[in-house]
Formats: C-alpha cells, structure tokens, sequence
C-alpha cells in the first residue's frame, strides 16, 4: 500500500470582529446608530463621550490615544493628518487609523446657515374614540344602553367602521348579540355621518339618510348599482333605473361628495421627518460634500481606564479558578473594553467616510440632476459606483440603504439616484425616474373626459424618442399611484 501526499491552495474569506462590526454599523441608519452609540457608552465605561470645549484640537487627539498607540503615534504626523480626511483613506485599513477617539469627518462646504433646522411642534389632537365618548353622554341613554354602546364604540376603527362581526363583539364582551344589533341604528347616528357602518355600502346609506330632500332614488342606486358606480358606468344606470342621465349625474355627483372614511379626519396626524445623513452645497459652480455630525456623539477612550492599566502592568498575574481555567483580574476586564471600544470607534469613522466618498461619487455622476432637476437624472448602477470608489457593490448597497442626503433640489434617499435604463431611437438611455416623471406629466395634462390609455401614452413617448412597452408604462403608473384611464374618467 502506498500513500500519497499532495497540496492544495486554496482562499477562505474570514469575518473578522472588526469587519463584522464595520458592516453592521454601516447599514444602519442614523437613528438606528445614534441608538447603538448610545447603548455602547451605557455599558462600556472604557468609551466616554467628548464633550465641547475649547481645548486645542491636538492636545484631545493626544488624550484619546490607546496606550498601545502612544509609543508608536508621533503627534502631528501625516498619517494622523491623512486620516482627518475621508477622501484618503482605505477601506477597512485600522491600522493606519490613528486616532481612537471619533470626530465625523467633514467635507469642504460652504456655511451651515443652509443646514436645516428642524423643530417639531406637539400638539394633541380629539380622537375618534374621544369624540363618540363625548356624544355618548350627550346623548340621554341608560346606564345598560350607555354600556352597549361603549362596547360598539370600542370596535369602530380608525376609518370609522365597525368590521367585527356582532357574533364575535358578543362572544367576546360576554353580552347579547340582539341587543348590539338594536343599539346599532344609535351609533349610526352619531357624528361624523356614516360612522358605525360595517361596509361602504351602509357607510353611503347611513350619509344619505342625513340629506333633507328626497333621497329614494339615491338609496335605491346605491343599493342596486354601487358596482356600475365604481365603473362609472353612468350609461348602464340610467337605463336600469329608467331615468334621465341628468338626474342619475347630479346623484353621483351627491355620492361623490360623500365621506367614504368618516374617521378619517380624526386621525392622528405625526409629522415624520427624515434627518439627512448628508449635505449637498453648491459653492461656485461646483457642489460639494458635508457630513452631517449634529446628534452623533464624539467617543474617546478615557483616561481614567488608560491609567489603570499602565499601572496594573507590574500586578502578579491571577490565581488561577478553581476548575484550573486562568483566572481574569480588572486588567483582562479593561483590556477587552478597550479594544471593543476601539473597534466602534473606528467602525463609525469607517462609515462615515463609506458614505462620504458614495455621496462624492454620485454628485459626480448625476451633475445634470443637480444643475436641470429630476427630468435629467442619468441611468446609474451600483457597480458604477463600486468601481468609481474602489469598492464593493454590496458595500455601496448598504450605504445607500436608509441614508438621505440634502441637495437644493431637496431631500432624497441615496438609493433614488440608482435608476435602470430604458432605450431611446437614438441609441442614448434615459432614467427609470425620468420616465416616470413624463408619465406624470402626460397624465396631469389631459383631458379628464377623455383620458390617455396606456397604449395612447406610449405612442405619445414613442414621439419623444422612448421606446417603451404598455405593461412597462402600466407598472410604473401603478408605482406612481395613477388609476387606469377607465377610472379616471369624469363626466362632469
């Protein structure tokens, strides 16, 4: 028997902490960060946060030096100055990061007097549920009646209707479904008109009883036709209701300036705001990059703990546990707070300069958008971007994922400047986005009693030069919200 020998090289992509760590930061967006920071210094006490103050710029960064740093960091050397500016940096290089404690980086900009101010005024607002409760006792029932109805008021939801089966109100608040049944009528009756009902139809109904004139056939149309209504198919009515088109108009007309949510103007209104990551300025005739630093706070490595364990050095080492593994003293605790805070430290700094040279390389790329506006967006992959800044396309992926940037054409998501190319008879390629946009355009302008079809605005692209397929025009109709030309139809 003989054995044989052989050897194969091969490569294995290893996650280290590190680069875990610098991953997962990097995909977060800016609430979700300031969140994580913030857990950070609540459980590491080797990480503090720098607070504002006048000292000089040098002296800090020297203070926040890791122990194992201080012999080999000279201050004020190129590398320490090379890595204040994001645009020169390698991804992921922690060993030419010098600094351990964390100041986002800026970008060359002009003042922040254009940087957005954001002030959010609370104010409470009557809820739905409030105001039936109000009209309830108003309203002169019994103590058993009030109860009911309390039970119904409870299931009227934020549109106004009341979708639970009384069947399932009654099993599950242990009462009588007739009972629901009779107090129903008295709910119906409560402002706003329509609330209570249990679907559009009765919700129609229930506002149509409140108009003073005569309203038999407008209850029988909504009650036979209300199909034929949502097709707009006035024709069909008037012929099935044996009534002039003038008369079956003016009932639409009626029913369309009906409340198909009641409790809709009771909803809550929270006024969201996107804070951007980063700031787009023109200065000149160029645009130039600003990370925005407000609210994430300066990290350092604090001095107290970096003095403990210069002098925990000489300590004899520790008595070993009782099971015989080493035992770990309050150097072994620091050490590893250290190096986690270190790590954080430059994982944020690493973000911040991702995002930074992403934000470069797309002004780059979409000049015309900044200078002309939307209509002008370019075609772009994230590849295009990949290969402009050296990096990979899932790294770009992330940080363009939840990350807004400020421009003075507004406030956009990053991952909005990565459009696919539709062809043009001429051999160039417009934007996704740019489509979309003269799509909405068309549709704004015609005429709403006759409007384009889908066919019809492809043919009127096809005239621009757009080479474009129906299904394609409806997909990115129904992404802009736009009803089909059957439905946006208006007699009158």
């Amino acid at each position: 028997m003989q054995l044989k020998t052989s050897l194969k090289l091969s490569q294995q992509l290893r996650m280290t902490p590190q680069l875990q760590q610098a991953i997962k930061l990097l995909q977060l967006s800016r609430l979700e960060l300031e969140g994580a920071i913030r857990k950070e210094l609540d459980e590491n006490p080797v990480l503090e946060e720098m607070q504002e103050s006048t000292e000089d710029e040098a002296s800090v960064k020297a203070e926040a030096q890791s122990p194992d740093q201080e012999a080999t960091n000279a201050p004020g050397s190129q590398e320490e100055q090379a890595a204040a500016d994001p645009r020169t940096q390698e991804e992921f290089e922690w060993e030419n990061y010098l600094d351990t404690s964390y100041k986002p980086p800026q970008g060359s900009a002009g003042g922040t007097d254009e940087i957005m101010n954001y002030e959010n005024l609370i104010s409470t607002t009557t809820s739905l549920h409030d105001h039936l409760m109000w009209q309830l006792g108003l309203g002169g029932f019994n103590e058993e009646e009030q109860n009911l109805l309390a039970i119904l008021i409870s299931y009227v939801d934020e549109d106004g209707y009341v979708k639970t089966p009384l069947s399932e109100i009654a099993a599950e608040e242990g009462t009588d479904e007739k009972e629901l049944d009779e107090m129903m009528p008295f709910l119906q009756e409560f402002d706003p008109a329509g609330v209570g009902a249990r679907d559009l139809k009765e919700c129609l109904l229930i506002q149509a009883k409140h108009i003073e004139e005569d309203t038999n056939d407008l209850v029988k149309l909504i009650n036979e036709h209300i199909k034929d209504l949502e097709k707009k198919n006035y024709g069909g009515i008037s012929k099935a209701m044996n009534l002039p088109m003038e008369d079956i108009i003016e009932m639409c007309k009626t029913i369309y300036s009906m409340d198909p949510k009641p409790g809709r103007a009771y909803m809550p209104q929270d006024t969201q705001f996107v804070t951007p990551d980063v700031y787009v300025y023109k200065v000149g005739e160029e645009y130039m990059v600003a990370l925005n630093e407000d609210g994430l706070p300066r990290l350092r490595i604090s001095n107290l703990y970096k003095n403990i364990l210069k002098g925990d050095k000489s300590a004899p080492p520790p008595p070993n546990n009782p099971d015989g593994t080493k035992g770990e003293t309050a150097h072994n605790y620091i050490q590893d707070k250290l190096r986690s805070a270190v790590w954080l430290i430059k994982s944020i700094h690493q973000r911040q300069r991702t995002i930074y040279k992403v934000t470069e390389s797309i002004v780059k790329h979409q000049q015309d958008f900044f200078e002309k506006g939307p209509g002008f967006i370019k075609p772009m992959i994230l590849r295009d971007i990949a290969n402009d800044i050296g990096m990979h396309e899932s790294t770009v992926s992330r940080v363009t994922t939840n990350k807004y940037v400020h421009t003075p054409r507004g406030i956009f998501e990053l991952k909005y400047f990565f459009n696919s190319g539709i062809s043009k008879t001429d051999g160039d390629s417009l934007a996704s986005e740019s489509v979309k946009l003269k799509i909405k355009n068309l549709v704004d302008d015609e005429d709403e009693k006759n409007p384009l079809s889908d066919q019809k605005i492809v043919e009127l692209l096809k005239k621009d030069g757009i080479q474009i397929a129906r299904r394609t025009v409806a997909k990115y109709r129904d992404m802009l919200k736009i009803l089909p030309s059957s439905k946006r139809k208006k007699m009158f």
